[in-house]
């Protein structure tokens, strides 16, 4: 009730003071489109999350607060890659206004577009506006259901070659003999995750562009060159914890970590999972942190006992990751990763997930 609320207020704010004494500075009204980039920029506040240089050379602030509002309508507009974005602001005066550019010769060059981005991603701009829209909307309340999805980002970098470990020694069969010493099991990394914080687990997960495969939504196999997006999405479609990984890595290996960090911003009931994350660890680590794991069964087992139908019913809402992951690729830029490096690829997707946030938290009073 507090989200509705706070949205609702919000909401009107813009409908009464902002957007018509905008409309009013030109001869036009705003599109669709441009309301709701002016929309979504106001949840956000992006330019608050801007480091402020000392006194001294450089550019001035506001221009770097500028450049963050562009790239935030570069993911609302869906542009292909930077440079579409800085014709935009060159073409278009309202589009410019919006942004912070009060004329044509303020918008600076796709150099300095690139330099800013490069800053941003340093300073995990995205992460620090969506850990801040998160704590605002969602963490009051309580969430019913976290659905748990990874998707495929394509990259436009090659694939890091990789080097195979050696295979250790194969291990003795049967049972040892008098006074024999057998070195232990090593530990997997699901029960090292255990014990580990989000933070530590994270930190040992690869994060590299490289080849990986998945199956889709209709069962088939998929093949790209890129990354691996994870994501914990809640009932209303806002994503409450995601990382970035490489496109190889197991989905169940991400699993633990976005567990542990979305019960660190808000409280939920059910783990919503399917049979890629049916793993003993996954389901004690649920049940540790006071929620209730429904993961679909893996066909790798030998008896696939099925969901009860009060768990079956509501696995059936974790299509909301598949629907946040559709969303994030056809509107708001996940789609066109034309940037490289995982830092960089990283923020691309944070500012289309937290446009996807604010636009979704919008439309959740309509």
């Amino acid at each position: 009730m507090k989200l509705r609320e706070a949205v609702s207020w919000l909401m009107g704010f813009l409908q009464r003071n902002l957007i018509p004494r905008l409309e009013e500075c030109w001869e036009r009204a705003l599109t669709e489109k441009e309301q709701q980039l002016v929309n979504i920029l106001e949840v956000l506040q992006i330019e608050k999350f801007i480091r402020r240089p000392g006194q001294g050379c450089g550019r001035k602030p506001w221009e770097r607060q500028a450049l963050a509002r562009a790239f935030v309508g570069k993911a609302v507009y869906n542009h292909p890659h930077t440079r579409a974005t800085w014709q935009e602001l060159r073409s278009s005066q309202v589009f410019r206004r919006i942004c912070g550019f009060a004329g044509l010769a303020d918008v600076p060059s796709e150099s300095t577009f690139s330099r800013a981005f490069g800053e941003f991603a340093r300073a995990k701009l995205g992460e620090k506006v969506h850990a801040a829209l998160v704590a605002k909307y969602v963490q009051p309340g309580l969430v019913g259901h976290i659905s748990r999805d990874a998707t495929a980002i394509h990259g436009r970098e090659k694939a890091r070659a990789k080097t195979r470990p050696a295979k250790p020694a194969p291990r003795k069969k049967g049972r040892p003999r008098r006074g024999e010493v057998r070195e232990p099991q090593p530990e997997t990394r699901l029960e090292r995750q255990c014990r580990q914080s989000a933070a530590e687990a994270l930190a040992e997960l690869p994060q590299y562009c490289d080849k990986g495969m998945k199956k889709n939504a209709k069962g088939d196999k998929e093949r790209w060159t890129g990354y691996k997006l994870h994501a914990d999405v809640n009932d209303c479609c806002l994503p409450i914890s995601v990382a970035l990984t490489a496109a190889s890595l197991h989905e169940s290996q991400v699993a633990i970590p976005l567990m542990k960090m979305s019960s660190a911003r808000v409280d939920y009931l059910y783990d919503l999972m399917d049979a890629a994350y049916d793993a003993e660890p996954i389901y004690q680590v649920s049940r540790s942190l006071g929620h209730v794991p429904i993961i679909k069964k893996n066909r790798r087992r030998k008896e696939v006992i099925p969901l009860a139908p009060h768990e079956a019913a509501r696995y059936r809402e974790r299509t909301v990751a598949e629907r946040f992951n559709s969303r994030l690729k056809e509107e708001f830029g996940g789609g066109n990763v034309m940037v490289r490096g995982a830092q960089k690829v990283g923020l691309h997707l944070m500012i289309g997930i937290v446009a996807l946030f604010a636009d979704q938290l919008l439309k959740l009073i309509n």
